[in-house]
């Protein structure tokens, strides 16, 4: 178990917080910590909820890098996020639920559209294409645009 602590630690950048209380921790080391707790159990199914809260968008990088990573060596990962333009370019899979119901599921680039957000947060938006890796990404209107 300790080879299995230290890598998750290493992996989520929580090293140096090791020894520290979690209540004294700000929200996004908090969030870091409880990943890097999740990792260490090796489960092969990992059930994450909004993992990003309260991070930084470099540390939403390397967080949903990491999840990749995971999943990549054959676990099976779930993740709850209401960020959906960080689903789009990080999911290989994007199942979008409104009330409780499936209302689109599969590869964002196949079901991230304008209707889709529209239907999800009552928003207009504007689908543009990234350059690289052509993953969806998302651009509210403002009102009345």
């Amino acid at each position: 178990m300790p080879g299995r602590r230290h890598e998750a630690l290493e992996a989520t950048g929580t090293r140096a917080l090791a020894a520290e209380r979690l209540d004294r921790l700000s929200g996004g080391q908090r969030q870091r910590c409880w990943l890097a707790m999740v990792l260490a159990q090796q489960t092969p199914v990992v059930l994450l909820d909004e993992p990003t809260s309260a991070l930084d968008l470099g540390h939403v990088i390397d967080v949903l890098s990491l999840v990749r990573t995971v999943a990549a060596a054959g676990r099976t990962v779930v993740i709850v996020l209401h960020d959906l333009a960080s689903a789009a370019r990080h999911a290989g899979t994007v199942i979008a639920m409104k009330d409780g119901r499936v209302i689109a599921q599969g590869a964002p680039r196949d079901i991230v559209d304008g209707p889709l957000v529209k239907e999800l947060y009552a928003v207009h938006a504007d689908i543009l294409t990234a350059p690289g890796d052509a993953a969806p990404i998302v651009v509210p209107r403002a009102p009345g645009a």
